[in-house]
């Protein structure tokens, strides 16, 4: 047998083959999930791989693998795979998956997240953990099982499923998700969320006190409140009946202008709901622009002590702290799920394209986005690395990621045995020297060169 070299337009993607292969990532989930599917060329995991490399790659619906990942025989090297199958037979494949094979995928994740996961590792002695947990919608046909009419923002009448999600903030990483049918709003979910995180991460009765929630509106009912409260956490959320947060906000005598936000005020809560614990409630108006007489309102309700609100924005507790600049601190600390959990549905539709690739089978959705899940997480784990070699990596967003820092052109040279030996890459592109860089720093690439051509 001899050597051999593949040309591929996205030879950096050697290098994150390289890193599942060395981890074992791919042998984690072969190993546990069992598809009742009759075999006739490939293994029922084979075919799913492909479909797993293909949204690594940059694919977004399943059809994509025939004319990105089919041809592109450098990356299907670089993952251990010796041929690509069909997408037809990708798709059989997803049609045949059971409840039970979603319950051993989702498994394989918790394995592989324990395992590579910074959210895992947390110090919670040191500092909050940060969950954020919202849902977002999936568009989809309608034919597709468990698609119905529901709220989805700028579609009015259109039918999908909705994905919920638990993010770890702090490091950029999913925690878990799973999807639900169009109708379901995070007030029914937002226990069994909860419920699969605590799985994941191992939370224990101290590690709750020392876990941060962050919830849109859709968690702040009464019934989800104490439930939070009883298992330990601190947490900020909206409250939801809007006829209730009416009620608290007449309760206010002082308003008092919000420095940042033109034309907002805030004032604690004087006759606050009672709930599990002791809690504390700010109202927040501003004019309504349809009707300039009135307000709009809503009630933030947390359990944070003053400390706790200033260290978890990783700033310093002012001495002395008047109430404006607690009232800034904690609507600062709530927008923050801007750049938690709802840049990472940006960056799961946008970079990972979830939204089109759709199936009729609802189990088989549930495994394209789990899928998704690994691939969004391997991409995270590899880039925190690379962006020790590179500021300009460390501000990309998946889609960036997967369509600059993993499309750099070159050519892939394995050993006979189908191992990586070397990875030239186009020298003039600039994130080049931050992969040689990587490697040469990676002692399990100790056996791998980069090399850099720029003619």
């Amino acid at each position: 047998m001899k050597h051999y070299t593949e040309v591929t337009g996205q030879a950096s993607m050697g290098i994150l083959g390289k890193w599942v292969r060395a981890e074992n990532i791919w042998g984690t989930v072969e190993e546990k999930v069992k598809i009742n599917q009759k075999i006739i060329k490939y293994r029922p995991t084979e075919k799913l791989k492909g479909l797993f490399v293909n949204i690594l790659a940059g694919g977004e619906g399943v059809s994509d693998i025939n004319h990105r990942l089919r041809i592109d025989v450098g990356i299907q090297r670089a993952f251990a795979m010796t041929e690509c199958p069909e997408q037809s037979t990708i798709s059989q494949t997803l049609s045949a998956c059971q409840m039970a094979n979603v319950r051993e995928l989702r498994k394989s994740l918790q394995e592989i997240y324990r395992k590579h996961g910074q959210g895992y590792r947390h110090d919670y002695g040191r500092q909050y953990q940060i969950l954020d947990i919202d849902l977002s919608a999936l568009l989809s046909g309608e034919q597709a099982e468990e698609a119905t009419k529901g709220y989805f923002s700028g579609s009015e009448n259109r039918r999908g499923r909705q994905l919920g999600l638990v993010l770890a903030s702090r490091y950029n990483e999913i925690v878990c998700e799973k999807i639900y049918n169009g109708k379901v709003q995070l007030e029914k979910n937002l226990p069994e969320l909860v419920e699969l995180a605590e799985e994941v991460l191992e939370l224990d009765e101290a590690k709750c006190k020392c876990t941060f929630l962050r919830l849109d509106a859709g968690g702040g009912t009464e019934t989800n409140i104490n439930f939070i409260l009883k298992r330990g956490y601190r947490f900020i959320t909206k409250i939801k009946n809007w006829q209730r947060t009416c009620k608290l906000v007449k309760t206010v005598t002082q308003w008092h202008p919000l420095p940042g936000l033109p034309d907002h005020e805030c004032g604690w809560v004087e006759s606050p709901i009672q709930f599990e614990t002791d809690t504390r409630q700010l109202a927040i108006r501003w004019p309504n622009q349809k009707k300039p007489d009135e307000y709009r309102a809503s009630v933030l309700v947390f359990n944070l002590s003053d400390p706790d609100i200033f260290t978890l924005l990783n700033r310093p507790l002012p001495d002395p702290c008047s109430d404006i600049c607690l009232w800034s601190a904690i609507v600062h600390l709530y927008d923050q799920r801007g750049g938690g959990i709802e840049s990472s549905f940006r960056n799961s539709k946008q970079g990972l394209a979830i939204t089109k690739r759709n199936k009729k089978s609802f189990h088989a959705q549930e495994m394209l986005i789990l899928l998704a899940e690994l691939a969004y997480n391997i991409i995270i784990w590899v880039q925190s690395e690379l962006a020790r070699h590179s500021s300009t990596i460390a501000s990309y967003g998946l889609l960036r990621m997967v369509r600059c820092a993993f499309h750099i052109a070159g050519s892939i040279h394995f050993y006979p045995d189908g191992n990586i030996q070397w990875i030239r890459l186009n020298g003039l592109h600039p994130l080049a020297p931050a992969f040689q860089s990587y490697c040469r720093s990676k002692e399990s690439f100790s056996d791998l060169r980069i090399i850099l051509r720029k003619n």
